[in-house]
């Protein structure tokens, strides 16, 4: 992309609709004038009261718990340089956004157009009644020492500069990895920081807390070797002045161990690379030009490890890694300050999730097919949203055990379920049901054959402990595929079925009694056999398979299809249903029937209530079930209302205990105000979360707007009916797709094999 089609569209990105990268959006209704008053006067008195007699109630009853204020004056920005308050405001707009992308958090952006340390200060502290948090933000050194430490020391909640802290924490992480895996111990080896501003003289600090040895470390600045015969220093340099004949950076890095920079381009050659001790670490982190390009540094020492600050070599040394999932932590223990022993938390934490294996969202994310911890993946990547439920608990864990915690964390397991329930709402969900599926895991057929997909979920089923995946296709080319891919068929069974002579032959004879009255001769039961999704429902029925999972390469009806003819429907199911989970701000919707049923009667829409009921208590959900309708509870009279609301008799006949009503309208069905105000007789005990629509178009048009409008996940389409377990995969479904999806499968053969029993 041109520099200048890169320039119109940065102008065009933040001019386009609302001008800016941010609102505000009121989190309580204000729809009436009750609301209003509530909101305002006089209700608004009521919390003030409160507040006056506890001041912690602040945050029981305002948004000061969840809120940080990102200060700047502009005299650092990026790699712009002192370009002023008021130019640097998109970039404060824009950590905004990473504060609320990574981390939920709110923020306020604040430019102080002045160069005074003494007025950032004074001002900050008479914010402080409004914010939970302040992250200081591009402030030039050595200012920004002066009024962090200031505020610090006199103000009451965290105070957090992430030019010098951000960078420090995320170069730690790399550091210590690079260390281990080079064979290096920290303790003693010999480091060099090219860049002595406010990202160096932290790096150096945290470092030395860390375990780096302080008379191993040498720091350069444009003038040269900061050393002890120098008199030009200010005390933040003086601090790290060491006695030594080397003055330059290049007799600096000879023989180092490790070189960070923060500096500006170029400055480190390939000749001074060489001079490095053996396997040098090579941190370049000037952004967005390196002090040396990734390439030419391992064009210069091929098994050097190299890190940069951009994303597109590996091991970016990015600090959105860092500061939203500490103030995460520190916010949710309403800790006083933050602290070193919360900074090195944070490092271990970022380096200890660079180990674990990588998830395919990740991957996917970055276009990459296999990314795993060794010389080019030393730090997590940016959009890993597992970094927050690492980094906040190991923060918050840290603020509690130090006695900085208003709110002291008590279980930081539960505390962790919590984050990834939050913010990873489809984990919430299948949490339990993974668990479950480990206890007793089943053969799972796939005959997608060498679908990347499929391979490298079904090396995840076996890694996790969920399933005996059975991959169906050409042995070879499934094998050749995962070898691209660089996934290990260890545990997973590649079966051909055009080679399985002995099995296809028993399977021919059983399909042929199976349908021999339905037109079905010998010979179109062994040509049927040739389909994978038919030798694939054979498994199933002979009992060769535990369950099987079609799609991806083929329309629905194509899997669907052979399945009906191979295996029965459970006792008192006279049609299969397709029930897809949808989650909407961390809240889990269960529609049902989305993908079978064109117009079902009231007996079938009966079986699709109560089936898509039964998933949600599997998934341990309480189910709450609306039958919709274009009548709202006898509103219009009409042949559709009529067998909606038969349906609903029915339901309550066959299952007393369930909540369930109907026939209604969508939005009574999900908003409690509409369904307590206007219909007070209602006996769905709350709002709706399994939602029966009364034919196929109204619920496959519903949960595909509310995918792609609502920006909600999914999972499914999780079929009921069978005897044995069957299911669609969905054409887009990604890794994370299909082993949700085969934990649910693998859960109910469990059943299935109790039931037998």
């Amino acid at each position: 992309m041109s520099h200048d089609r890169k320039f119109s569209e940065a102008l065009e990105y933040h001019s386009s609709g609302r001008p800016g990268k941010i609102q505000i959006q009121p989190t309580k209704p204000t729809a009436t004038a009750n609301d209003l008053g509530l909101a305002y006067s006089p209700g608004v008195a009521e919390p003030c009261l409160e507040i006056h007699r506890e001041p912690n109630d602040a945050f029981l009853y305002t948004n000061r718990g969840n809120l940080v204020a990102v200060v700047s004056n502009g005299s650092a920005v990026l790699g712009l340089g002192n370009i002023g308050a008021l130019a640097g405001k998109p970039v404060m707009e824009g950590k905004a956004v990473l504060f609320k992308r990574f981390a939920d958090i709110d923020v306020f952006d604040i430019e102080l157009d002045t160069a005074d340390p003494d007025e950032i200060i004074r001002t900050c502290q008479l914010l402080e009644p409004t914010f939970g948090g302040i992250n200081l933000e591009d402030i030039k050194a050595p200012e920004c020492f002066v009024i962090e430490q200031q505020l610090q020391a006199t103000m009451d909640i965290p105070v957090f500069h992430d030019d010098q802290h951000g960078t420090a924490i995320i170069a730690a992480a790399g550091l210590l990895n690079a260390c281990e895996i080079t064979g290096r111990d920290i303790g003693s080896i010999r480091v060099v920081i090219n860049g002595a501003g406010a990202a160096g003289v932290a790096c150096a600090r945290l470092l030395v807390l860390m375990g780096v040895d302080a008379s191993l470390l040498m720091m350069c600045d444009s003038k040269g070797v900061i050393h002890a015969g120098r008199e030009d220093l200010n005390e933040y340099k003086q601090a790290f002045a060491v006695s030594t004949d080397r003055r330059t950076l290049g007799e600096a890095v000879e023989s180092a161990d490790a070189f960070v920079g923060v500096s500006v381009k170029d400055v480190l050659s390939p000749a001074m690379v060489q001079s490095m001790a053996p396997r040098p670490l090579v941190f370049a982190l000037a952004n967005p030009d390196p002090e040396i390009r990734y390439e030419v540094a391992k064009e210069a020492v091929p098994d050097a490890i190299v890190a940069t600050g951009r994303s597109d070599f590996p091991n970016q040394v990015n600090n959105v890694l860092g500061f939203p999932f500490l103030f995460r932590g520190a916010l949710d223990v309403r800790a006083k300050g933050i602290s070193d022993r919360m900074k090195i938390a944070a490092a271990r934490a970022i380096s200890a999730l660079a180990k674990e294996p990588v998830p395919s969202s990740v991957l996917k994310a970055y276009e990459l097919d296999r990314l795993e911890f060794g010389p080019d993946y030393i730090i997590p990547k940016p959009f890993d949203p597992r970094v927050l439920w690492h980094v906040a608990p190991a923060v918050a864990e840290a603020a509690t055990e130090e006695g900085i915690a208003r709110l002291p964390l008590e279980d930081v397991e539960q505390y962790r379920d919590g984050l990834r329930r939050k913010f990873e709402a489809s984990y919430g969900l299948m949490h339990s049901v993974t668990v479950r599926a480990q206890r007793q895991p089943k053969h799972l057929v796939l005959p997608q054959g060498a679908d990347r997909r499929v391979i490298r979920a079904s090396r995840r089923m076996v890694d996790e402990k969920i399933a005996h995946p059975v991959i169906l296709g050409d042995v070879a080319k499934v094998t050749r595929r995962a070898a691209e891919i660089g996934v290990e068929l260890t545990g997973i069974t590649v079966l051909d079925p055009r080679s399985d002579d002995t099995r296809r032959e028993t399977y021919a004879q059983a399909l042929f009694e199976r349908r021999q009255r339905r037109g079905m001769t010998l010979r179109d039961a062994e040509l049927a056999l040739r389909n994978p999704y038919m030798y694939a429902a054979m498994m199933v029925r002979e009992g060769a398979a535990d369950a099987l999972m079609g799609g991806l390469s083929t329309y629905f009806p194509e899997t669907l299809r052979p399945a009906l003819q191979c295996i029965d429907l459970c006792p008192g199911r006279s049609v299969v249903s397709a029930v897809y989970v949808l989650l909407l701000q961390g809240r889990p919707y269960f529609f049902g029937d989305c993908a079978v049923n064109l117009e079902p009667t009231s007996e079938q829409l009966a079986e699709i209530a109560l089936a898509t009921a039964g998933v949600a208590r599997e998934m341990e959900t309480q189910p709450r079930v609306a039958l919709l309708s274009h009548s709202n509870f006898g509103s219009v009279k009409s042949s559709e209302a009529e067998r909606v609301r038969r349906a609903v008799e029915l339901c309550r006949d066959l299952d007393p205990d369930l909540c369930i009503d109907g026939e209604m309208h969508a939005d009574t069905a999900v908003d409690i105000s509409i369904l307590r105000a206007r219909h007070p007789f209602n006996t769905l005990c709350g709002a709706a979360n399994v939602l029966i629509f009364p034919n196929l178009t109204a619920a496959n048009a519903a949960y595909k707007l509310l995918r792609h409008l609502g920006s909600g996940e999914l999972i499914g389409p999780i079929l009921t009916g069978f005897s044995r377990p069957v299911h669609v995969l969905q054409r887009d479904a990604e890794v994370g797709d299909i082993v949700n999806l085969a934990a649910i499968a693998v859960l109910e053969a469990q059943r299935s094999a109790e039931s037998a029993d």
